[in-house]
């Protein structure tokens, strides 16, 4: 035979096995940073400041905590534990690439900027999935222990997957700021500066002016209503307060498939004279309350998502 050898042939790793490297790579990144533990731990206080004040509340007018057979499926992170677990979870998950020098070396491996935003994002996505299934099983062993049985436990996923929608708002514009500023310092100042105008401003708007449905457009808790009466022979629901907005994905998920035919008035506070009531100023079904909601997170969502990504593909990385 001539002398003809055999060439190797090497074929380049498949797209979903570069990308697995990818969401590896931020996983391992987060567990050398111990994000995962800090927002375990954060989780934690949240539940257990949940679970213990009314009990010592309750110990300290001495009266016994009542049964609360909803609270597992009710409980959740909050708007503050939203912000607080998107903060931690992206903060420097794009900018302290930059930062740190690292994205040089990273985008010499066959990846494209996609691939890594997108392994980043399901890292992201791991990370507060494997946290917040934590949390709730934290809360509903100690929801039944400090309230009794729960009732409903079968939506307590449905409660888990809104928060983590609700979650995701903020993790978005995090990963925006911090892409466009390639600084996780100001990723974290523009974003707590967002949260805490909203978080101020929202109660305010709601009660005291007319315009309250824009608050429903906007991340954060939205505006606030009181539940109104439902359908017969589903009983009545003890009047409680109703939030829109993104942060409220969960509650109102909840109470739309026990009450589907629950409505929602929005009130106006005019003034505080003795008798005065509050002027009404529109009424909405639980239904579109929710939808909207949903249709908002997933628009800020994709809007934000695009903004990073486009950053990062734009972005000079020898500068």
């Amino acid at each position: 035979m001539s002398g003809v050898k055999n060439k190797e042939v090497r074929t380049n790793p498949s797209w979903t096995t570069r990308f697995l490297a990818v969401v590896r790579y931020e996983l391992l990144w987060d567990i050398r940073k111990k994000k995962f533990l800090g927002m375990v731990i954060v989780a934690f206080v949240f539940a257990t400041l949940g679970l213990a004040l009314p009990v010592i509340l309750s110990n300290m007018v001495g009266q016994s905590v009542g049964p609360n057979p909803d609270y597992a499926v009710s409980s959740g992170a909050g708007s503050l534990g939203f912000f607080l677990f998107a903060l931690v979870t992206a903060m420097n998950s794009i900018s302290g690439e930059f930062e740190s020098g690292t994205i040089v070396p990273l985008l010499t491996k066959p990846v494209s900027r996609t691939m890594v935003f997108l392994g980043k994002l399901f890292a992201a996505f791991i990370i507060l999935f494997a946290t917040y299934v934590v949390l709730f099983v934290y809360t509903t062993i100690g929801g039944t222990i400090v309230y009794g049985p729960q009732n409903n436990l079968q939506l307590v996923p449905l409660t888990l997957i809104g928060n983590i929608l609700s979650t995701f708002v903020w993790v978005a514009i995090v990963l925006a700021i911090g892409s466009l500023s390639k600084s996780s310092l100001i990723a974290a100042l523009g974003t707590f500066g967002i949260f805490i105008a909203l978080f101020i401003s929202a109660p305010i708007v709601s009660v005291f002016s007319e315009q309250a449905w824009v608050l429903t457009y906007l991340p954060g808790s939205g505006a606030t209503g009181v539940s109104g009466s439902v359908s017969q022979g589903q009983g009545m629901v003890p009047t409680k307060s109703i939030s829109t907005g993104t942060d409220n994905i969960a509650a109102n998920l909840i109470n739309y498939i026990l009450y589907p035919s629950m409505n929602v008035t929005f009130y106006k506070i005019s003034g505080f004279q003795p008798g005065q009531s509050p002027q009404i100023l529109y009424e909405e079904p639980i239904s579109l309350v929710l939808a909207t909601s949903i249709a908002v997170a997933f628009t800020y969502i994709l809007a934000f998502l695009l903004i990073s990504w486009y950053a990062l593909k734009r972005a000079q990385v020898l500068e």
